[in-house]
C-alpha cells in the first residue's frame, strides 16, 4: 500500500471519512463506536475481544467514538485522541500485555487491531488501567 493509502485506509476505520471512490461510510448502520479491550496474552489471528480478556473486578471495555474526536490519524498511525482508561479495579488482579480495537462492548467481538502494551499494565485493586495519547497503531 501506498502512505497515502495506509492513511486514507486508518481514516476510513477509525474516523468513518471515505475514501472517494472507493469506500464510504454509508452502511446501514455503521458504527459510531470502536471498542478497546484489554488482554493477559496476545489473542492471536483467530482470537476474538474475548481471547484472554482480562477479568479483574471492576474491569469493562472501554468505547471509543469513531471519529476525529476518538481518533487521532497522521503519518499511518492512529492514536486516541485523549486518554483512554479502563475502570478501576476494585478486587482481583491481572497484568494487561495486549489491546484489541473491536467491534462490540461485550462478548466475541470481531478484532479491528491488536498490539502489545510495552510496558505491560498490572492491574488490581484501586488501579486504573489507561493508554495515553502517544499509544499508537502504524500501518506500513
Amino acid at each position: 500500500m501506498s502512505d497515502i493509502f495506509e492513511n486514507d485506509l486508518l481514516k476510513l476505520i477509525f474516523n468513518g471519512t471515505a475514501i472517494a471512490n472507493l469506500a464510504d461510510n454509508a452502511a446501514t448502520a455503521p458504527f459510531t463506536n470502536l471498542f478497546l479491550a484489554a488482554h493477559v496474552a496476545d489473542p492471536g489471528e483467530a482470537g476474538n475481544q474475548s481471547t484472554s480478556e482480562i477479568a479483574y473486578t471492576g474491569y469493562a471495555r472501554v468505547a471509543v467514538t469513531r471519529n476525529s474526536g476518538g481518533w487521532t490519524v497522521t503519518n499511518n498511525s492512529v492514536s486516541p485522541t485523549v486518554r483512554v482508561d479502563f475502570p478501576a479495579g476494585t478486587g482481583g488482579s491481572g497484568t494487561i500485555t495486549h489491546i484489541s480495537i473491536g467491534t462490540a462492548v461485550s462478548g466475541t467481538g470481531k478484532i479491528i487491531f491488536k498490539g502489545a502494551v510495552n510496558p505491560n499494565i498490572v492491574c488490581g485493586n484501586a488501579i486504573t488501567p489507561g493508554l495515553s495519547t502517544t499509544s499508537t497503531i502504524t500501518v506500513d
